[in-house]
């Protein structure tokens, strides 16, 4: 059997499990025994998947028709499908979708079956997100309390804020740009993946998302971001199990602090200061909406290299929360009249204070009740002096130096090894 297809029928397994019982999803079948059992899966599968083609109104059997008409004009540039014998997909889809026996049928269950069962083992906890809390950054303050220094780890930097300290006109907005279902699925939006597939194959290009908010969370926080059938087996059923142990609220608190939106900002909290000059908790809708514009591409919709772009964007998530019902247009109209004032671009670069801030680390460390600086968003207040610190820390440089000189040390004396020398040291 084609490998392509081995991996799509795998896919499919682990999505019809997640649509038709995503409390008791299986990651590991026999090969021999479970083929019957699989395939009853599938078949319940495609039952489901049927329902949301035909309430997104797309005509299924004229989508493998046209596949197998002009397949590369069907499929563009998507890589999924690259090598894909498309003269498969019938058989295929009346044994699975119509419950027909099909004679010579070109699905292998038992290699599907062995794929499956590799590509889930080991599948990351999903009971690590029940009360996670991300590295936070945590800001140093000099002697006048003004900011000297962020101490964050790499692709941490945020402030970590309750859900209810997010105003709900700015999590409503999130939840339209994002995953308009996220109140009503269980994990994945079958309509949404639907969608988003057809559009794919329709219109190439700039690709469109079917993941949802819970695959989302999933993806940064427990299985990664890699482009392969593997990984996204695991984020849909990881997703499911997350979603029978957390409230929605919980799922939404967590991808909203942790979600990517530009300026070296990851959550809501550190975005709305960076972007706005203000917290979260103060975001108007036109602001709020802006922000959710960003994620779906926080470089490709950067107002600083494409105003235009986040301007459009802004309007589009206006859009979405009019037709979700979620504001009046009267609001939206305010909005897009309001508009938003993006604040500068305001760097905190550090040139000193390398040491003092290890210092201060590991004091915090051995505080008892005091998390460590990375490990929570704190503020330290200091007794730093920044331009004695510079005067401190340039003194000592040039001492050193000075002390270098005087022993000759800073001056080259050749290389400090003769390897043709050495050798011949050896051999003798």
């Amino acid at each position: 059997m084609d490998v392509i297809l081995v991996k799509l029928l795998a896919a499919f397994l682990a999505l019809s499990q997640v649509a038709t019982r995503p409390e008791a999803i299986e990651t590991t079948f026999d090969r021999d025994r479970d083929q019957a059992r699989v395939v009853q899966i599938l078949r319940d599968g495609c039952a489901h998947m049927r329902k949301a083609f035909d309430i997104e109104s797309i005509d299924i059997d004229g989508l493998i028709t046209t596949a197998l008409d002009d397949p590369q004009a069907f499929t563009g540039e998507i890589k999924a499908f690259k090598g894909l014998d498309f003269k498969a997909l019938p058989p295929l889809y009346r044994q699975f979708c119509k419950n027909e026996d099909v004679a010579d049928s070109p699905a292998d269950i038992g290699a599907v079956i062995a794929w499956y069962d590799k590509a889930v083992a080991d599948l990351p906890d999903h009971n690590k997100l029940k009360g996670f809390r991300p590295a936070g950054t945590s800001t140093v303050l000099d002697r006048t309390g003004g900011r000297f220094a962020e101490v964050y780890e790499p692709d941490n930097r945020r402030v970590w804020v309750p859900l209810s300290e997010i105003p709900k006109h700015v999590q409503e907005a999130f939840v339209a740009a994002e995953d308009k279902r996220f109140h009503q699925h269980k994990g994945i939006d079958e309509r949404g993946l639907i969608r988003a597939m057809v559009g794919n194959l329709a219109r190439p290009g700039r690709p469109q998302g079917g993941s949802t908010i819970t695959q989302q969370v999933v993806k940064n926080l427990l299985v990664g971001d890699d482009l392969t059938y593997e990984r996204k087996i695991r984020e849909v059923i990881v997703a499911a199990r997350v979603e029978q142990i957390l409230s929605k609220d919980e799922i939404l608190e967590l991808y909203l602090n942790t979600i990517f939106l530009g300026r070296g900002s990851w959550g809501i909290e550190l975005a709305a200061r960076s972007w706005f000059g203000k917290p979260a908790s103060e975001l108007t809708l036109a602001e709020g909406a802006a922000l959710a514009g960003l994620t779906k591409g926080p470089s490709y919709y950067s107002p600083d290299r494409h105003p235009g772009r986040a301007q459009e964007r802004l309007s589009y998530v206006l859009g979405r929360m009019q037709e979700d019902g979620l504001i009046t247009p009267a609001e939206a109209s305010a909005a897009r009249a309001a508009g938003v004032t993006w604040a500068p671009y305001e760097r905190l670069t550090r040139t000193s204070g390398f040491h003092v801030l290890d210092h201060i680390a590991r004091e915090a460390r051995g505080l008892p009740g005091v998390s460590p600086l990375t490990a929570a968003s704190s503020t330290v207040k200091s007794t730093i002096h920044p331009d004695l610190q510079k005067a401190t820390e340039a003194a000592l440089q040039e001492g050193l130096f000075r002390y270098e000189a005087s022993t000759g040390r800073s001056q080259f004396a050749g290389p400090e090894l003769n390897l043709a020398a050495a050798i011949q040291k050896l051999q003798a």
